[in-house]
């Protein structure tokens, strides 16, 4: 186990100590491990090899056997034996935003709170609101996280469901039986997150494809299983849902499942207009549809007698491409077809060329070992590499992140120094370009000397406090950031952490504004749980001369892949390559860091 995964334990052991209400200076012990640890900038393999980890101050005996254990083989008993003795209703508590282990604890010794939902109870009784140290507001605030906890179960991040959906997509390629298969719905859409899997076959057997389907092995429930379509639902919570069609209907089949409801409704429209009903079986001539249309959507694929469409022209429709042509339309990606103006576009021949994940040439928003990331230059510089990528920048976190590690100016100007020295040495064919994710701080104000900024290749401003702010209050402090000379790239522009965070309030119409005046970039944080800015604001931003950069937030060496997320979060607001930074070649981007110097 590395370091940064030896500090979440050690932190998660502080946590459960709390829950329990143990001794507070053994508490304390394991949280300032955890921050010696996490800030130390030896390598821990070498003292550990070495015998000198004792020797750090902060770090006694105790934790000394328990962090090499963790070091070794991954796993310590203490800390399973603990988390196991913790009621599981008080750990869930924990994931409601406010709420650390000494309110759980309270709520739990002064009221009887177990669970989330003798919590939610509790505060509309107005038993929490009389609790001394909490008020009012904060019942008020629990109420709205658990409500959002609770929507937020519904979905999940679109990187999850990809990685379930793709092995199942294999597998159903594989049958025999199988002709065709695709995912649609909100997957195949790439929207942010995903409420469940659709999956649609073409087979004339549909039988065979249907159990095999019920029985894969990651299947906690089967709730549905018919002759055309079943549902399950997975281990982690996911449901997915199987509809197996004719070949000739798969084209109509697909489209109508991908969505979404506007875009559909729309298309709907424009097939009427010549004449024509458009549904997931197919299109007819009005008139000759019979009472197709009240056949119910499960039943829709095969009921008896339903009418096919009799037109050579129309039963020659086989794909997408060609339901699109035969409505006069270009084809639309799946991505956009939102029903934000794409049929539009398509009639005109005005659709985007849109980036590909082939497009980015490297990333910038990154994390090493010097903050809170899991892989040193060389380790990251690789990775970049093994992705075909030309350059990488690196932005640690600056000193008010101090839960992050974050550089103060002299940790800075060491890291410029050392990855100055990784680009001469030849050892990669990667550049590094050095940056740092600088605090934005409360007043707009920024974290380091203007001296320090002003020796990085770029700045990532991010906000990573008071989130609390009033709309105008944060709109002036990240605008006060964006006007600020050394500000490359605005990150994370709403904080906003999907299924989990709100973002704060921003009037990002201003931003926007600010940031196209001042030529500075807003970037697409690929990190794929929080895929900001959001994606309906781009296409008219980017229009009015907005520049993106994708970037991963990666903090280790495998979370660099998120770009990807990026790239979708990208199509979906219609960039092309040249609005996007990171699509420019090395010479270009050194090119647009020189000219805002």
């Amino acid at each position: 186990m590395n370091k940064a995964d030896i500090v979440d334990v050690l932190e998660d052991i502080a946590v459960l100590l709390e829950l329990k209400g143990d001794n507070p200076f053994k508490i304390r012990a394991y949280s300032t491990g955890a921050r010696v640890l996490e800030t130390m900038e030896a390598d821990l393999g070498d003292l550990i090899e070495a015998g000198q980890l004792s020797a750090v101050k902060g770090i006694g005996a105790a934790l000394v056997e328990k962090i090499e254990t963790l070091h070794a083989t991954g796993e310590l008993a203490y800390y399973t034996e603990l988390r196991g003795s913790v009621a599981p209703g008080l750990i869930e508590m924990l994931e409601i935003p406010g709420l650390g282990g000494k309110k759980v604890k309270k709520l739990h010794d002064a009221i009887g709170v177990e669970s989330i939902d003798t919590l939610k109870a509790a505060c509309e009784s107005g038993e929490v609101e009389a609790l001394k140290g909490f008020g009012k507001k904060s019942a008020e605030k629990i109420l709205t996280g658990i409500a959002n906890r609770a929507a937020y179960a519904k979905r999940h991040h679109w990187w999850t469901a990809r990685a379930v959906a793709l092995p199942i997509l294999e597998g159903l390629r594989g049958l025999p039986q199988t002709e065709r298969a695709e995912v649609a719905g909100s997957l195949r859409r790439l929207r942010e997150t995903v409420g469940d899997l659709d999956f649609i076959v073409a087979s004339a057997d549909p039988q065979p494809v249907m159990d095999w389907f019920v029985t894969q092995p990651a299947v906690a429930e089967v709730t549905a299983h018919g002759a055309t379509k079943s549902s399950v639902r997975f281990e982690g919570g996911l449901q997915a849902d199987l509809r197996v069609v004719p070949a000739e209907q798969f084209a109509f089949a697909l489209h109508h499942f991908t969505g979404s409801k506007d875009h559909n409704v729309a298309l709907r429209q424009r097939a009427l207009a010549r004449g024509y009903s458009l549904s997931e079986w197919g299109l007819a001539k009005k008139g000759e549809e019979g009472d197709l249309g009240a056949v119910p959507r499960s039943e829709a694929t095969t009921r008896p007698g339903a009418e096919r469409p009799g037109p050579n022209e129309l039963s020659a429709i086989k794909t997408e491409k060609g339901l699109f042509k035969f409505l006069g339309l270009a084809e639309i990606p799946p991505e956009l077809r939102e029903g934000r103006g794409e049929i539009e576009a398509a009639e005109t021949q005005k659709l985007p060329n849109l980036v590909t994940s082939a497009d980015i040439r490297g990333v910038f928003h990154n994390h090493t070992i010097a903050s809170d990331g899991r892989g040193t230059i060389e380790e990251m510089a690789a990775a970049a590499g093994a992705l075909g990528w030309d350059y990488l920048g690196l932005a640690d976190h600056s000193k008010a992140s101090y839960q992050a590690n974050g550089l103060d100016d002299a940790r800075v100007l060491r890291m410029i120094e050392s990855i100055r020295a990784f680009n001469e040495s030849g050892a990669s064919a990667v550049h590094v370009f050095s940056g740092i994710e600088c605090d934005i701080l409360p007043d707009g104000s920024l974290d380091l000397e203007e001296s320090t900024l002003d020796a990085l290749d770029y700045a990532v401003m991010s906000v990573h406090s008071s989130f609390s702010q009033s709309e105008e209050e944060m709109t002036a402090r990240v605008i006060r950031a964006i006007e600020h000379p050394a500000t490359t790239m605005l990150g994370h522009p709403t904080g906003r952490i999907l299924l989990r965070r709100e973002p704060y309030k921003i009037d990002l119409s201003k931003v926007i504004d600010a940031a196209i005046a001042n030529r500075v970039i807003i970037e697409i944080n690929a990190s794929p749980r929080r895929l900001d800015m959001d994606w309906r604001l781009w296409r008219r931003a980017a229009e009015r001369g907005l520049m993106c950069s994708i970037n991963p937030d990666a903090h280790s060496m495998e979370g660099l892949s998120y770009f990807d997320a990026g790239v979708n979060i990208a199509r979906k607001g219609w960039l092309e390559k040249e609005q996007v930074l990171n699509s420019r070649d090395c010479a270009g981007v050194l090119r647009w860091f020189s000219q805002r110097k």
